[in-house]
């Protein structure tokens, strides 16, 4: 279970925020720019530093401003992929997702789950944007991360690609036991993946509800693959 309760001050814009993600959930932050929400999922992560509150994984404090703790990501242990991909253009696909695991069997597990084994030895130029997500998303899960953070990791891809995407994380979901937190504009992306849906406006929680999963999704034209 992660929690967090805590103040973040941006001039006179103020976060405040009061959450819980317990582990084997998506908890979808959603809201208007400039409301907040990746200064929440970085706050979390421990990229930024709260002005007061505390943030708890399991019993471990990784933020209290009484105690003056504050934990860095590496202490953490967490992943975290962007918006914008951050692979290294100079390392092939394998050497990127090597870079946070050094066991080879565990990288190539990784790039067959995402389906880009077959790119193993292609660079970041060589490969589409929804390919770069995927190896983003390898690179973050090869260090076993204790939480997954994922800043609008979708939004600048192609419709359709972005739908697959999505069924992919939900695939991916099954299979961990950890804490997931998710910022995306998308509504009804939120309510897809999210178990619990928060949003946020001027910095304040103004709704948080679990999330409504449909039966099912939309049929693409062509079949899509799957998790064996």
């Amino acid at each position: 279970m992660l929690k967090a309760q805590f103040i973040k001050k941006r001039g006179h814009f103020v976060v405040k925020v009061d959450l819980a993600c317990p582990a084997g959930q998506l908890l979808a932050l959603t809201g208007p720019s400039g409301s907040g929400k990746t200064t929440v999922i970085r706050t979390l992560a421990g990229l930024e530093e709260p002005d007061s509150g505390c943030i708890l994984f399991r019993q471990e404090q990784w933020y209290d401003d009484k105690m003056q703790l504050f934990l860095k990501p590496r202490e953490r242990k967490v992943g975290y992929v962007f918006q914008e991909h951050t692979l290294f253009p100079h390392l092939t696909v394998y050497g990127n997702v090597a870079f946070a695991c050094q066991d080879d069997e565990r990288i190539y597990e990784l790039l067959q789950m995402l389906r880009v084994d077959h790119l193993a030895k292609r660079k970041p130029h060589q490969i589409s944007g929804g390919e770069k997500q995927r190896v983003a998303l390898a690179q973050a899960l090869a260090s076993e991360p204790r939480v997954l953070f994922l800043d609008e990791p979708f939004s600048a891809l192609d419709s359709q690609t972005r739908y697959r995407l999505r069924l992919e994380l939900q695939k991916i979901k099954q299979h961990l036991d950890i804490p997931i937190v998710m910022v995306t504009h998308d509504l009804d992306e939120a309510k897809q993946l999210g178990d619990v849906h928060i949003c946020l406006n001027q910095g304040r929680v103004v709704d948080c509800e679990p999330s409504l999963h449909p039966a099912s999704l939309p049929i693409l034209p062509e079949p899509l693959p799957i998790y064996q």
